[in-house]
């Protein structure tokens, strides 16, 4: 299929279970928990079927667990014959498509995520706060909303009228009111342990630093989308993907950058379909799938415009 979008979600989506059904089918998928539990030091596949839930939420154990699935479905995909022109990703996901353009070797991007998630939840418990979604407000005014609010940032433009804020418990708040008042039909608070992608976590950087500089990188094949800078990039990952943490993701603004130059069939990869949704809510007329489980690849491969061999 001629200008499609490979997307890969990040950390909204939910781990535990997605993946098990493919794995007990796909050898792809099986390989890819097992290459991911070989790095790890943990049994991955067992964690995502299993749990205990608590373990599983923890960021430093979804963030891998996202990676290797969105990964291992995707390899499932490309023996099948996909073929896709960009690749973007939702925060954590742009590990995930850096991975599929060949830009990042999938070991170290589990390796970086590992620490990645460990440094987050200790720049969390150094700087309380939280994140809310916005709902209902343009962009503009939830923006300027946050600049007339101590400790409180956009974290991620996800679609017209959904903003999701990043801050202190006690901006937040304040914020909340203030957007009440300006006409948002809900405030909702997330269930997160940190204020992410926000200045707050600034701290887990410099210990992430080692971690990138160690990382050899290669110039993405198909092209990488960057949704912390709204624009293809092809070199200095390290810095992108630190300044992404501390940074808002412009999810909606990529999309509709994409979709303006002629990219008009976007496909999610991973665990759910939130993605998916929100590509409907940005471009209804886009065309849409995703695949999370066997249930979604066999629907894709019905399908038959998506992957060359279906």
């Amino acid at each position: 299929m001629e200008n499609l979008v490979l997307m890969f979600p990040g950390q909204g989506s939910q781990a535990v279970g997605m993946g098990c059904d493919l794995a007990a089918a796909e050898p792809e998928m099986r390989d890819a928990y097992a290459e991911a539990s070989e790095v790890l030091g943990y049994d991955l596949r067992d964690l995502c079927a299993q749990g205990p839930m608590d373990r599983l939420s923890r960021t430093d154990f979804t963030q891998p667990a996202l990676l290797a699935a969105s990964v291992g479905m995707f390899r499932v995909l490309r023996r099948e014959g996909l073929r896709f022109d960009v690749a973007i990703g939702h925060s954590l996901g742009e590990f995930s498509a850096l991975v599929a353009t060949g830009a990042l070797d999938f070991r170290d991007a589990l390796r970086i995520v590992r620490r990645r998630g460990q440094e987050m939840l200790r720049a969390a418990a150094a700087n309380p706060g939280g994140m809310a979604a916005v709902l209902g407000l343009d962009d503009a005014v939830v923006e300027s909303l946050c600049d007339d609010v101590d400790g409180v940032w956009p974290a991620n433009f996800n679609s017209p009228g959904q903003v999701v804020v990043s801050g202190t418990v006690k901006g937040i708040e304040i914020l909340a009111e203030k957007a009440r008042s300006a006409g948002a039909r809900r405030v909702v608070s997330l269930p997160v342990s940190g204020a992410f992608h926000s200045p707050l976590v600034e701290s887990a950087l410099e210990p992430l630093r080692e971690e990138f500089e160690r990382t050899v990188w290669r110039t993405p094949d198909p092209a990488f989308f960057c949704g912390c800078t709204v624009r293809y990039e092809t070199d200095h990952f390290d810095r992108l993907l630190q300044r992404q943490l501390i940074s808002p993701v412009r999810f909606s603004q990529s999309v509709k950058t994409l979709y303006a130059a002629g990219y008009d069939s976007f496909l999610e990869v991973g665990p759910g379909a939130v993605l998916t949704g929100l590509v409907k809510r940005i471009e209804p007329d886009a065309r849409t799938a995703s695949v999370s489980d066997m249930e979604t690849l066999q629907a894709l491969r019905a399908d038959g415009g998506y992957l060359e061999d279906a």
